[in-house]
């Protein structure tokens, strides 16, 4: 299972999430964390894509880890995230009989 999390801002608050990143919170070690990789468009701002590859029975756990190290950025001006859960496709399979 993946958790990804998608954020985007405008350009002028980079700086300050550059700054709040560096004092994110250490993720657990059964978070496996793949970037963030940024994407930027003067016009419409940065966009940020992270994936944290879990085990299932982490899933909850891996959550609030994720929600508490997004946390840091709370106040930042313009600054917009979301949190999700994606099943690799055997998972998926499952879920619809198969």
């Amino acid at each position: 299972m993946i958790i990804i999390s998608n954020v985007t801002y405008p350009p002028e608050s980079a700086k300050e999430v550059a700054r709040r990143f560096l004092t994110a919170p250490v993720l657990p070690d059964f978070l496996t964390k793949k970037g963030p990789y940024i994407s930027v468009d003067v016009k419409r701002g940065v966009h940020s894509i992270t994936f944290y590859e879990l085990d299932n029975s982490h899933l909850a756990q891996g959550l609030i880890a994720v929600g508490e190290s997004m946390a840091v950025y709370i106040g930042v001006p313009g600054y917009n995230y979301e949190i999700k859960t994606y099943l690799d496709i055997e998972e998926g399979l499952g879920m619809i009989g198969m």
